[in-house]
């Protein structure tokens, strides 16, 4: 009796053990595939950055530039004439009457030094007169304008020049007009005026640093969403322009970028801008409605931390039969999501879930199309936690294998509206615009993300106002 009833209480303490532990699970982890760099397939989007210039910013780097003496010839044995020429007063630079739409006309105050020599040279002896004038003039200048290598162009013609008193010259005790001899100087010095406004224009017109500067700044990436961590990067590819035009008191300049725009989950990523690859392309149109393809980029790994989320105080199995899920991780192998869910509970260990992403356009989610155990982990469930291999336990875990896209493309879309409000990421620079509607187009597996792309219709315009 004493003997049954030694072994009736180990069998009470062997029961009592068996329901109070748990089972430990050992199953083999499949693999991820070799790592590589993140390459996906990126359809470009394009954003238009019209550069308006005011004509009085050019007049400010103009005279800038110019100032004081401007030019000067000291050799008189080569034409008989030796001058300087200094700017008087601050140069006006504005739309030519004449054809305002594609002229600019410049007027130069000027102080002008000339010494005339008069006479000849006859037997090895010189008989030679010098005499020298101060006068006072405006200048008048119209060029016609373009655009070159990132740099407005001018081509400067002399028009006039308007002295404010008439060039006279004492002979015999009288003031006689000279102006005979001024033409001379002047045909001589015009080329050279003309050239050096066209050189302080192209100086100071140059708009690869601005536009590069600009350019930069928007493409350093922009946290959209704090809560989900998203970030949206703009990667140029191209950069085109039509030619300046003329309106009113400004230049305008339509210019376009081809990019590529990521939406990226995580931290921080780093800018891909490198100003040494841009090039600048001359095109005839810019379009105006745009659509943005922008690939929404979710590591596996802060993909896993959202799902883990999904999990949290959530139990799986009836009565003694449970399990919670404590972490959860995901991973790419032979073109499917291998999803890892480390359970505690009635049985411990790690079950390996296998599907294929797809998107539900209503739910703005990423869900597993076909979600089942992997082969080692069904079998090995199978022999010792059958009840967690049952379809209605997975059913239920599936539900939470979910990756919303749908707050992020809210919080996108919020963030992205407060961006396309004259946000202004520089001075003198202003990013506007619209969207439409955020439409799924589809998703593709790398070794290292799930990339979801997605297209936004409307219009992105980037304006240069001035040149600092």
């Amino acid at each position: 009796m004493k003997f049954f009833s030694i072994i009736s209480m180990f069998a009470v303490t062997a029961v009592f053990f068996s329901c109070s532990t748990s089972q430990k699970l050992e199953t083999l982890k499949p693999e991820p595939d070799d790592a590589s760099p993140l390459i996906y397939d990126a359809n470009p989007s394009f954003i238009n950055l019209p550069i308006t210039v005011k004509l009085n910013d050019i007049e400010n780097q103009t005279n800038a530039l110019l100032n004081g003496l401007i030019y000067e010839d000291n050799n008189i044995e080569d034409d008989d004439i030796e001058m300087k020429i200094w700017k008087q007063a601050p140069i006006k630079i504005q739309n030519d009457p004449a054809n305002p739409d594609k002229k600019i006309k410049t007027i130069l105050p000027l102080k002008a030094n000339i010494k005339y020599r008069i006479g000849t040279k006859k037997m090895g002896i010189e008989l030679y007169d010098t005499r020298e004038f101060n006068l006072n003039g405006v200048i008048t200048l119209s060029s016609d304008v373009a655009l070159t290598n990132w740099k407005l162009n001018t081509k400067t013609e002399f028009r006039s020049l308007d002295w404010n008193e008439s060039p006279t010259m004492t002979v015999f005790g009288k003031n006689m007009p000279i102006t005979y001899l001024i033409n001379p100087a002047i045909s001589i010095f015009k080329s050279k005026l003309e050239y050096k406004i066209d050189e302080a224009i192209e100086k100071s017109m140059d708009f690869k640093p601005n536009v590069l500067s600009a350019l930069e700044k928007i493409c350093t990436p922009f946290q959209m969403s704090d809560t989900y961590e998203s970030w949206l990067r703009i990667v140029p590819v191209e950069v085109y322009s039509t030619n300046a035009k003329l309106k009113n008191d400004s230049f305008l300049l339509e210019m376009g970028m081809k990019c590529n725009m990521e939406t990226i989950v995580g931290k921080q990523p780093e800018s891909k801008f490198n100003a040494s690859k841009i090039v600048l392309k001359p095109v005839t149109k810019i379009p105006n409605q745009i659509s943005a393809n922008i690939a929404a980029i979710s590591s596996y790994i802060d993909a896993s931390k959202i799902m883990t989320k999904n999990f949290a105080g959530q139990e799986f199995g009836s009565g003694s039969k449970k399990v919670t899920v404590k972490n959860v991780s995901i991973w790419h192998k032979n073109g499917k999501m291998i999803i890892a869910l480390d359970v505690l509970g009635s049985v411990d260990g790690t079950l390996y879930l296998n599907g294929i992403p797809q998107y539900n356009a209503q739910t703005k989610e990423i869900y597993f199309d076909k979600l089942d155990y992997v082969l080692d982990t069904k079998s090995r469930l199978m022999r010792t936690a059958n009840w967690l291999a049952q379809g209605f336990v997975l059913r239920k875990m599936e539900e939470s294998c979910r990756y919303s896209i749908q707050p992020n493309l809210e919080e996108g879309k919020k963030n992205m509206a407060a961006y396309l409000k004259n946000y202004s990421p520089m001075p003198g620079v202003f990013v506007n615009g619209k969207m439409d509607d955020i439409q799924f187009d589809k998703i593709q597996l790398t070794n290292q993300a799930i990339i979801a792309f997605i297209k936004i219709n409307g219009t992105v315009n980037v304006s240069v106002n001035g040149l600092k």
